[in-house]
């Protein structure tokens, strides 16, 4: 099921964001030029993620407006819907993909000095 675009709500997008993982899955398809199926997010932010579990949260981000999906064979194909949001609420998608890249950025920076940290420890 997809929403009208006057269904979508600031509070379904924010809660279906609300999740790392779905957080993730959004920003890596909000940069991507073509559809990608559900097998594209079995790895996600280095964690495995089930069949199972990636339905659940494809269709939560469908659910709240996000993304589109269409069935082509035994695949689903996901589009986003950035363009729908960006009319119902001009520039909310640009400022949380743009957020969650700086967290990811800053996340990275912290495992690594962790990961020196524990080095020199080591040594």
């Amino acid at each position: 099921m997809h929403p009208a675009i006057e269904d979508i709500t600031v509070e379904g997008i924010l809660h279906a964001l609300s999740d790392p993982v779905r957080a993730a899955i959004y920003a890596q398809m909000a940069g991507a030029s073509c559809a990608m199926n559900c097998s594209n997010f079995l790895q996600v932010s280095d964690r495995s993620i089930p069949k199972s579990t990636l339905s659940l949260h494809f269709r939560a981000l469908r659910e709240a407006g996000l993304i589109r999906s269409e069935r082509r064979g035994v695949e689903m194909h996901n589009t986003t819907r950035c363009a729908d949001v960006e009319q119902r609420f001009p520039g909310l998608i640009g400022a949380i993909v743009s957020a969650h890249g700086a967290q990811a950025v800053e996340r990275a920076k912290l495992a690594k000095r962790k990961a020196a940290a524990a080095r020199s420890k080591a040594v």
